[in-house]
This record gives C-alpha cells, structure tokens and sequence, in this order.
C-alpha cells in the first residue's frame, strides 16, 4: 500500500513537472513574440530619410544658405520596396513624381526654393491623406512659413 502512495504521488509529481516545463516553454514562446523587432520597409526608412534632409534642406533656405545639390538617392522613391505593395499604384507614383519635381526645382531655381519647398511638402501632404495619414502632423512642420 505504501508503494502504491509512493507511485501514486511520484507520477503526480512527475506529471506536474511535464505541465510546468509546457507552460514556460509556451509562455517562453509568447515572450519571444512579443519583443519582435520591428523591420521598417525600404520605403519607410526612405521617407525618414528624406523628412530628416528636408529638415537640414529647410533651414538652409530659411537662412539664405547654399542649397547644394539634389540628393539622387530619393529618386528610389519610384522603385523602394513598401509595407503593402498594394499601396505603390497610380495614385502613389503621380505623387510621387510630383514630390521629386519640386525637390529638384528647389536646386534648379533657388530664387524660388521655398515656394518649391512647400510645393514639394505639399506633394507628400496630400499623398499620405489618402494612403497613410499617421506622419501627417510631422511632414505639416517642415512648411517654411
């Protein structure tokens, strides 16, 4: 009888143990999950890129600086790899290519670099009303008033 308790108790044991190592490993599991590093797209860090050059492009012209060249690198804009693929349609390239025509004016015709500053801003604005409104206020702050 007392080798049945034993047995009796050693497997509820056992058993216990089996459940508790299920239920680390599946809350290991979630954990892993939960700290995912976000990957931006190409296109995501394209635009960070272009709004953080923008902010250094905007106060050169505030200042009356020398504007330098047109970065070339935002002309990727036309072929970056985005979040949703869905999102790169007729829409997104006209605006696109409105966007990078103002960027260029601004080094063709710096007389009028802000006008085509904010044409440019202007461009962006309007694009992520329809596609992606979140960094709306954010791209808002670069307009050289």
């Amino acid at each position: 009888m007392k080798k049945t308790l034993f047995l009796i108790a050693f497997l509820i044991l056992v058993s216990c143990n089996k459940n508790a190592d299920k239920k680390e490993c599946t809350s290991d599991q979630k954990s892993a999950k939960e700290f995912e590093m976000y990957q931006m797209s190409e296109m995501a860090a394209l635009m960070e890129s272009m709004y953080i050059q923008n902010e250094k492009l905007k106060e050169r012209i505030k200042k009356g600086d020398t504007i330098g060249q047109f970065p070339g690198h935002f002309r990727n804009i036309h072929k970056a790899v985005m979040t949703d693929e869905s999102d790169n349609d007729q829409f997104f390239k006209e605006q696109a290519t409105l966007f990078i025509k103002s960027q260029e004016m601004i080094y063709k015709d710096p007389k009028n670099a802000k006008q085509h500053f904010n044409e440019g801003i202007n461009a962006c604005v309007s694009c992520h009303q329809v596609k992606c409104g979140g960094p709306i206020p954010k791209i808002k702050k670069l307009y050289i008033k």
